[in-house]
């Protein structure tokens, strides 16, 4: 039996889904300008959490009132939100925003190992081992010699990004204790919790706001809380709902393509040998575990 399938339509919104979470790097480059990291998260979630809010209350949904769900909602928002949310943005106070999301790609490697290990019926396939591998020697070779020589800022910031893909790993896995709520309940609950964790955190690291910051600061705050935010939750789960969490999958080979074209063109990033060369490892080891193009190249060589 097949899994569902990609209309013209999810394809469309798969490409403009990889476009708002690849910009999220770009925007959040742009708000490290003027704005401390945690209160750029703070920003994001707290923005993000009213809108959605009010999303629910006007598609007649009701949010929940019991413990366990909140307290699910409070670790979905740690795991998904308030760890790697805050570890991306400082990361990228150390590292391009291309770099961070070529890095933050490695997360389905993260999340197939540890649902090995915590689950029962997603276990290591030999495609899936192989790509691991592979993209363990892709971050070995983009982090670059610099871990031999020190840890600097620019090794701390990438480890910080693997730190942000395995929470995210750890947030898919638990994410199925959520799936009998309407996915944009859980989505607001969890940003809600995300948001009051965030408030003291972000007062007692970076201090209150002393000055106003720019425009341009302002519009990538919004941005990244309304469009790779709001707007990429909603398109998250459409696509999840209509073609299922295998195909949505693909957003990770094309969401560093996003950030690296923004970085590139607008912001005068560059990428250096060692850091190609990660980056194509990390891709194959994608390919080996979504499986799909090995599939193919088989099927082509060897057609029934």
């Amino acid at each position: 039996m097949s899994g569902p399938t990609m209309a013209g339509r999810e394809w469309f919104l798969l490409v403009v889904l990889s476009i708002l979470w690849g910009g999220s790097f770009f925007f959040a480059e742009v708000a490290l300008r003027e704005l401390a990291p945690f209160t750029i998260v703070f920003g994001r979630v707290s923005i993000a959490a009213v809108v959605l809010f009010c999303f629910v209350y006007l598609s007649k949904n009701k949010m929940p009132w019991d413990r366990v769900s909140w307290g699910q909602f409070m670790v979905m928002g740690v795991l998904n939100n308030m760890i790697p949310f805050s570890l991306i943005v400082w990361g990228q106070s150390h590292i391009d925003s291309g770099l961070a999301s070529v890095l933050n790609a490695t997360t389905p490697m993260f999340t197939v190992a540890l649902a090995h290990v915590l689950t029962s019926d997603e276990k290591l396939s030999l495609n899936k081992g192989f790509g691991i591998l592979l993209g363990i020697t892709g971050v070995a070779v983009l982090i670059g010699p610099g871990i031999i020589d020190g840890l600097d800022g620019q090794v701390w910031g990438k480890i910080a990004i693997l730190g942000a893909a395995t929470s995210y790993g750890f947030a898919g896995i638990f994410g199925r204790r959520l799936s009998h709520h309407p996915t944009s309940v859980a989505a607001t609950g969890m940003l809600i919790c995300s948001s009051v964790m965030m408030l003291p955190l972000m007062l007692i690291i970076d201090g209150p706001l002393n000055v106003i910051p720019g425009p341009d600061v302002l519009g990538a705050v919004l941005a990244i809380a309304l469009l790779s935010t709001c707007v990429a939750y909603l398109i998250f789960f459409h696509i999840l709902a209509k073609a299922g969490a295998t195909n949505l999958s693909l957003t990770t080979f094309l969401i560093p393509i996003s950030a690296l074209i923004l970085g590139i063109l607008i912001l005068g990033e560059s990428l250096n040998g060692h850091a190609l060369m990660g980056m194509a490892l990390i891709f194959l080891g994608l390919a080996a575990i979504d499986g799909r193009l090995i599939k193919r190249f088989r099927r082509s060589l060897f057609p029934s």
